[in-house]
């Protein structure tokens, strides 16, 4: 006769992962919706900045490759035009259109870049270097789209795990207030609920995190390459101009 109940008891408790989402609260599977949509999120967040630094990686190792053999600012100009579009390009294109302009101070649109950079003023050089230091915090900006959303993801999800967990066992307490005892039937389906909660918000997070901090790292040494080929860039143009002064 003690058996039996025993048995009954053993029966009504999922035995499964699957079983225990599917015997949950409403509560919980709404968490675990939330978690599975955020995961989903993260994941497609990561895939494609992954595909977008590599494009510009690749892109960027052809162009940078050429520049480092160029001795005129005409002829990155050249070989700027010719390449893809990526962010180095759109710096050097950028410091162009500044020449071209006359950079605020009548340099004029006449001649080549040389003839044009030996006009170049301390002001105007300055001027250039705030430029490109605007236009290379544009491209960082650009490149950062959606990365803090990774990091959002990563401190947020154990926090809602925290609440399933929580609600798991506030739910036991409940089964052992119904049943009036703190059997391992009443006790079970709370906590099991908890541990579910805890371990999807924990699979959720520790991707987020990992791929925050990862692209986080390329995105700072990207920007400190793309800062440095500004420098290049405007070091090229005041050669030029001395030599075109000369």
């Amino acid at each position: 006769m003690s058996v039996q109940p025993i048995l009954q008891i053993a029966t009504a408790i999922p035995t499964s992962p699957v079983g225990l989402v599917l015997g949950s609260t409403v509560m919980t599977k709404a968490i675990l919706a939330l978690l599975a949509a955020l995961s989903l999120a993260s994941w497609t967040i990561m895939f494609a900045k992954w595909r977008q630094f590599a494009s510009v990686r690749r892109q960027s190792a052809r162009f940078l490759t050429k520049f480092e053999n160029v001795a005129r600012f005409d002829q990155a100009i050249g070989i700027a035009a010719r390449e893809d579009a990526n962010p180095y390009t759109r710096v050097l294109r950028r410091a162009a259109d500044f020449l071209a302009g006359g950079g605020g101070g009548g340099i004029g649109t006449s001649g080549s870049a040389a003839a044009r950079a030996a006009l170049l003023t301390a002001s105007q050089v300055e001027a250039l270097r705030l430029l490109l230091d605007a236009e290379t915090n544009a491209e960082r900006d650009r490149l950062a789209r959606f990365i803090p959303t990774l990091g959002t993801i990563g401190s947020v999800s154990p926090l809602i795990g925290l609440l399933g967990t929580v609600l798991g066992v506030i739910d036991a307490f409940v089964g052992i207030a119904t049943k009036g005892s703190g059997n391992i039937g009443a006790v079970a389906p709370g906590v099991a609920e908890a541990l579910i909660a805890t371990a999807a918000a924990l699979s959720v997070a520790i991707p987020a995190v990992f791929g925050y901090n990862l692209f986080a790292n390329r995105l700072n040494r990207f920007d400190g390459e793309l800062d440095g080929f500004g420098s290049a860039a405007i070091a090229l143009i005041v050669r030029d101009g001395g030599h075109g002064g000369e």
